[in-house]
């Protein structure tokens, strides 16, 4: 059962490496219908399966309880915002930016915990929390400006973990009632540019409608890989693992689609991953020397 579940986490996080090579075949298409395809067709594939496997009377009398509709209604907000923030940098060039986000993300994560759960941080996990801020300060510096795109995705992605934590639905569940939240909007939105000849979807060749269509199935199917990784895997190797993705799409963005990265940003980015070895050694460290945690569910996307 571990095998399985090392191979359903790794295979996740290379689905999320691999997501700017997916969203560039797309670059002709507005960011903001790129994010209505995604809701849309992802809503669809979820739903499908909650009614298949004979979930929807669950999931319905779930869904249907006021203070669930406004915990997940603030979890569609962020996801949505990660998302649509996602899909344009990718496309507008800032692929390395974006890997910086999910670097970030695990520190930004603990401190949020400090910040609204006052959980208590030790006394070693303040060293990476406090280098990850002079990398960011650093880098803002180099940049002239604040590195938007890294903290956007970062703080979206970090507080829609925090809203998920006290979220009262399993995975399935929850990943579809954010897309159903979201789904009539995008479904509004999309047959508005559908009806004034600017749409993508079904205007354009077969291609880009099946990556449309298509982009339903790359954001559901990595969530459900990592839901099922979760549950038969240890929290530590899951926090290893999770730097699989953000590597990937650093590596995408420098190699691949030749992205500038000057000796100063290195100075930078090696200041927020000498962060990220010290919070996992500490965390692996601490984790041996006491009980195993529970493991949270997440999601990405």
């Amino acid at each position: 059962m571990k095998n399985k579940g090392i191979w359903y986490a790794a295979g996740a996080y290379i689905i999320w490496g691999l997501f700017p090579i997916y969203w560039k075949q797309l670059e002709s298409v507005p960011a903001l219908q790129l994010l209505g395809n995604r809701i849309v067709w992802s809503f669809l594939l979820l739903f499908g399966v909650v009614f298949f496997t004979r979930q929807f009377q669950s999931f319905r009398e779930e869904s249907s309880k006021r203070h669930v509709l406004g915990v997940y209604s603030i979890a569609a907000v962020l996801i949505g915002l990660n998302w649509l923030t996602y899909v344009w940098a990718v496309n507008a060039g800032y692929i390395v930016e974006t890997s910086l986000g999910y670097f970030i993300n695990p520190i930004l994560s603990v401190l949020l915990g400090v910040i609204f759960l006052r959980e208590r941080l030790r006394s070693l996990q303040w060293v990476p929390v406090i280098l990850a801020t002079l990398g960011v300060a650093y880098l803002t510096a180099i940049y002239g400006r604040l590195p938007w795109i890294a903290l956007t995705l970062a703080f979206t992605f970090g507080l829609y973990g925090l809203v998920k934590k006290i979220a009262p639905l399993g995975s399935l569940h929850g990943l579809t009632l954010e897309t159903g939240i979201l789904f009539l909007p995008a479904v509004l939105y999309l047959a508005f540019v559908g009806m004034n000849g600017t749409g993508a979807l079904f205007n354009g060749d077969i291609r880009t409608n099946a990556l449309l269509i298509g982009a339903g199935i790359v954001t559901a199917v990595p969530l459900l890989m990592f839901a099922s990784a979760a549950k038969r895997i240890p929290l530590t190797m899951i926090g290893i693992m999770q730097f699989i993705a953000p590597t990937i799409q650093f590596m995408l963005g420098v190699l691949v689609y030749k992205e500038p990265f000057s000796h100063n940003q290195l100075i930078g980015f090696s200041i927020v991953w000498l962060a990220l070895i010290i919070f996992w050694l500490e965390g692996f460290y601490t984790s041996r020397m006491t009980s195993p945690e529970p493991i949270p569910e997440l999601g990405e996307g």
